[in-house]
């Protein structure tokens, strides 16, 4: 994390249903993987408000 910010490079969440990039000031969801709780899930407000689904990297879990 320090050696972003010594090189000005700034991580921006991605939604993780559609890949989306989140723009500053779009609201958004961030929660841990229901399942293995290891993975942060981001959810962009659309995602969430068409109910689309998003799958854990680690464990595989898919839900709404």
């Amino acid at each position: 994390m320090e050696a972003a910010l010594r090189t000005g490079e700034v991580k921006v969440p991605i939604c993780t249903s559609c890949g989306r990039t989140i723009i500053p000031m779009e609201r958004y969801v961030r929660f841990s993987c229901p399942n293995c709780g290891q993975i942060t899930i981001i959810r962009c407000e659309k995602c969430r408000k068409f109910g689309r689904p998003y799958k854990c990297a680690k464990c595989g879990f898919v839900g709404p």
